[in-house]
């Protein structure tokens, strides 16, 4: 069924959104939620209803409904203050006020040229294979990821493929699997930070770029810097995006066996189809949610490496230190962060700022370790991000 509402159009059996004829890409719960205000115009929603509907009756936090109704309400064009299509009735519930109309007629879905991910290799002087792929137009940007890829698995989550499609609006995005994981050759060689660091250049070299910025996530931040401190006139822009000085196990205050319950979950609940260790483990960078899109990444890097080389990984990040680089790094830097990391904390960011001369830190108003589509930190991760890049 089809309903149109103000320049909205929400085909429930497509399964798309689409606003002013262009399709929008929502995450399944604000899509839901969508739909369940469209199909009940003018009629007030309670939060268990919602919670029925939407999620299915489990348990969800108060913040996690607010992200998703200030998600339903951006993508139709609506705010918080002018609740002109989505109300809110405090304690009481939403409704839908835009005037709805119904057609049995259903959307056919188009494709989207840019949905289709062609995955390329390389040989790398090391001898092994490296899978990439690239999106968009514009300046060279290499996407220096938490190491647990799978190039392919990635693409098909709708919440990772929508931060990279927004990036690549205005920029070349280069995304690849490390040695070791994902669609590159598997292996357990190459595991250090400075060949983690060694394979991005060796990736740019076979592309034929010579600077690009670099884009970079949690453990990647590692690899990220240390190779821009080694090859300053290569890097023209750093990002690091819950990134960190110091591993878990080295940092001040921190007992031997910090890091021992996430390496237990990996090894005990890694090789479990949908594992409730591991999503706990995720849970525990991810707390906001939402809980789908933490068990799609889980299944991500479950078929991405295996619980040995993640837990070899995990060992050799929680005890290195960038702290005798940063004074190298000489590029333009970001430097994100949630406020409420709680296993990376904010002063771990506070620290490669004061570290690196001339670095800006934004602080994201999250407690999950990566904002995802849904939560309220994200738009002004990509806005902010966006910014950087394009300057």
């Amino acid at each position: 069924m089809q309903f149109s509402f103000a320049d909205c159009i929400l085909d429930d059996v497509a399964h798309v959104l689409k606003r002013e004829g262009t399709e929008v890409l929502v995450e399944p719960q604000v899509f839901d939620l969508l739909a369940l205000l469209a199909s009940n115009p003018g009629r007030l929603i309670d939060k268990d209803e919602i919670i029925a509907q939407v999620w299915q009756g489990r348990i969800i936090s108060d913040s996690a409904i607010s992200a998703r109704i200030a998600a339903a309400r951006k993508a139709v064009g609506d705010d918080g203050k002018t609740q002109a299509i989505i109300r809110t009735v405090a304690r009481r519930g939403l409704q839908m006020v835009a005037d709805v109309n119904v057609c049995e007629e259903t959307l056919q879905e188009s494709p989207v040229a840019d949905e289709i991910q062609r995955i390329r290799y390389v040989r790398l002087p090391s001898g092994h294979s490296m899978a990439y792929a690239v999106t968009g137009s514009g300046p060279p940007v290499i996407m220096v990821e938490t190491q647990s890829t799978d190039l392919e698995a990635e693409w098909q989550l709708s919440f990772e493929r929508t931060r990279f499609q927004k990036i690549a609006q205005h920029s070349t995005l280069i995304r690849y699997d490390p040695v070791g994981v994902g669609q590159s050759e598997r292996t357990s060689d190459r595991l250090t930070i400075s060949e983690k660091a060694e394979e991005i250049g060796w990736l740019a070299d076979a592309m034929g770029i010579e600077k690009f910025a670099l884009y970079s996530h949690s453990g990647g931040c590692m690899s990220a810097l240390h190779f821009a401190s080694q090859n300053p006139e290569r890097v023209s822009r750093l990002v690091m995006l819950g990134g960190y000085v110091d591993g878990r196990a080295i940092r001040d205050g921190a007992s031997e066996s910090a890091s021992e319950p996430l390496r237990a979950l990996i090894k005990e609940g890694w090789a479990l189809p949908d594992s409730g260790l591991l999503h706990a483990m995720m849970m525990s960078y991810q707390p906001e949610g939402p809980l789908e899109s933490v068990k799609a990444y889980a299944r991500m890097m479950q078929n991405g490496s295996s619980a040995e080389l993640e837990v070899r990984r995990r060992d050799i990040i929680n005890t290195h230190s960038s702290a005798a680089l940063l004074h190298l790094v000489t590029c333009p830097t970001l430097i994100l962060h949630s406020r409420h990391d709680s296993v990376h904390l904010l002063s771990e960011a506070k620290k490669l700022a004061a570290g690196i001369s001339g670095a800006e830190l934004v602080v994201l108003d999250s407690s999950n370790h990566i904002p995802w589509l849904g939560n309220p930190a994200f738009e002004t991760l990509q806005s902010v991000l966006t910014t950087f890049l394009s300057e």
